[in-house]
């Protein structure tokens, strides 16, 4: 970590790292008995979640501080004005997920290579100020000779592992860009992105059919979701299907207030339509409650079996990379 990034961290928190500590990598044996500031970064919203020390959740704060809006050089007093009270506690360590350890985040943090599990990725935590402040590398993977990259999810998929009890799982984590991950022996082997919710976005405001459908989503409609779903997976191409939003709407198939939902789910089910799926293994889904309830209905048009699992992950999944930085990081009790 270069010298000046700390003695802006320092001066920002008022307080100074042990020039022994300054080492990177792991941290030291000694640190034990600590709690965990819990941060996920991304790139519209920060949030922050204050855990004690068995891991529960003793508060969380939200902010539209994404790192967009974050000019360089400004991480640590953004952090500070959001976290400052939290982090003046002289045990106080705090991870940071997601694309705060992007290039436009505050520290570019290298993605770590799949397979990887937690023990790859605390080994190559990115110290901001050593022992006190990292942020969690990302994962990247190859699939037939092309890159894919992640930040954030990783965090939320250890998190999820550990809440479930699960070594083994198939996980999809719907969003902007929706990941479908493959798990085995509590490593992350492979993954691919969908960037779903982009076209959603790019079909909703900038195709010709943002014409017939309605300036508001407004309330989801099931029925016209699963009429979408089925749809795109008993076709062949989202290019031919989405098409249909707009001549249902002629034809008045369809009214304008269910337009949203019908699309949604073309977009969904076209992104089910890629994957292999199996009847008899459970899919775990990781996201915010609307968006994980509209995959599982899609899912169980194709007969697969799902469990959902929120925020919490995030939180559970910084906690147990903090664990795995030493086994006597933070208190058991």
């Amino acid at each position: 970590m270069a010298s000046e990034t700390i003695r802006e961290v320092q001066k920002c928190f008022g307080v100074a790292a042990d020039p022994a500590l300054k080492r990177g990598g792991r941290v030291s044996a000694s640190l034990s008995g600590r709690t965990l500031l819990a941060v996920d970064w991304g790139t519209s919203s920060l949030r922050g979640a204050w855990l004690d020390a068995r891991g529960q959740t003793v508060e969380e704060r939200s902010f539209a501080r994404g790192i967009l809006t974050v000019a360089p050089g400004e991480f640590p007093a953004v952090l500070k004005s959001c976290f400052g009270d939290w982090m003046q506690r002289p045990d106080a360590l705090c991870l940071m997920s997601g694309m705060v350890g992007s290039k436009q985040g505050w520290l570019e943090a290298p993605y770590c290579t799949c397979p990887a599990g937690f023990a790859e990725v605390a080994a190559n935590l990115a110290w901001v100020e050593p022992d006190r402040i990292a942020i969690v590398s990302g994962l990247c993977c190859e699939n037939d000779g092309i890159p894919d990259v992640m930040r954030g999810e990783e965090t939320q998929i250890f998190g999820a592992l550990q809440l479930l009890g699960l070594q083994e799982a198939l996980v999809v984590l719907p969003g902007t860009h929706s990941k479908w991950v493959r798990v085995h022996a509590g490593r992350i082997q492979s993954f691919s992105t969908f960037m779903t919710g982009e076209f959603f976005a790019l079909l909703r405001q900038h195709s010709i059919l943002s014409r017939t459908l309605p300036a508001s989503d407004g309330d989801f409609d099931s029925e016209a979701f699963d009429q979408g779903v089925i749809l795109a997976l008993r076709s062949s191409s989202l290019l031919h299907t989405a098409f249909s939003t707009r001549t249902l709407s002629l034809f008045d198939r369809l009214p304008a207030a269910a337009l949203p939902s019908y699309l949604s789910g073309l977009v969904i089910g076209e992104e089910l339509r890629a994957q292999t799926l199996r009847t008899d293994a459970e899919v775990v889904i990781i996201g915010s409650e609307s968006l994980t309830q509209r995959y599982q209905s899609a899912l169980a048009l194709r007969d697969v079996p799902s469990r959902r699992v929120g925020s919490e992950a995030t939180w559970a999944g910084l906690w147990a990379i903090a664990q795995t930085l030493h086994p006597n990081l933070l208190k058991q009790s």
